[in-house]
């Protein structure tokens, strides 16, 4: 159950009820301070329309991310529009073997921003060998949004943990067809 209570449109100021045209549990929660929650809004909104890194790789980091924390809200979202971006099931099982550090058939870039993605949420930043593997695929620009993607779901998860946040009944499908490895489980 959620630390702060799940608020609806008609629980806002008018100025702030379309911060909930997307009705889900982390903005219900969010709302909570509509500020806040609008800034949060900017950098996700920006990250999901507006980032020039291609979506299926952007979606495996957000995935990467969501895996390493251990994070079923995040995860079940992520399996959801990740697949939305091109993001098959063989990438998510491709995914969880790389974090497992097994091979998988993924193609050179992706599993470099995988393992860009875990440098990140393991050792703060990415490694200078990861780094050069990506400026090879990728510009300045596509590399700035990689970064900013994977630091901005390290908080993401954080908060959906700290504030406890529930998964809707209509993602909880997908927790059980990708499930998370155990709290104790090493990735």
């Amino acid at each position: 159950m959620a630390r702060v209570p799940y608020l609806q449109q008609s629980d806002l100021a008018a100025e702030h009820q379309d911060l909930l045209a997307r009705n889900i549990t982390l903005f219900q929660a969010l709302v909570n301070s509509p500020n806040a929650a609008r800034a949060f809004s900017g950098l996700g909104q920006f990250i999901r329309l507006k980032s020039r890194l291609d979506p299926r790789l952007r979606e495996l980091a957000i995935l990467q991310v969501g895996y390493l924390a251990r994070q079923p809200y995040e995860w079940s979202h992520h399996v959801k529009i990740g697949r939305d971006f091109g993001v098959s099931d063989a990438d998510i099982h491709a995914l969880i073997a790389e974090t497992e550090g097994k091979p998988s058939d993924l193609d050179p870039l992706a599993k470099a921003v995988l393992r860009a993605a875990r440098e990140m949420t393991n050792n703060l930043a990415i490694s200078e060998a990861t780094y050069a593997e990506l400026q090879k695929s990728l510009d300045n620009e596509r590399l700035v949004d990689l970064t900013i993607t994977i630091g901005f779901y390290n908080a993401v998860v954080r908060i959906l943990h700290t504030l406890k946040i529930d998964v809707e009944d209509a993602y909880k499908g997908y927790l059980e067809e990708f499930p998370l490895p155990a709290a104790g489980a090493k990735s």
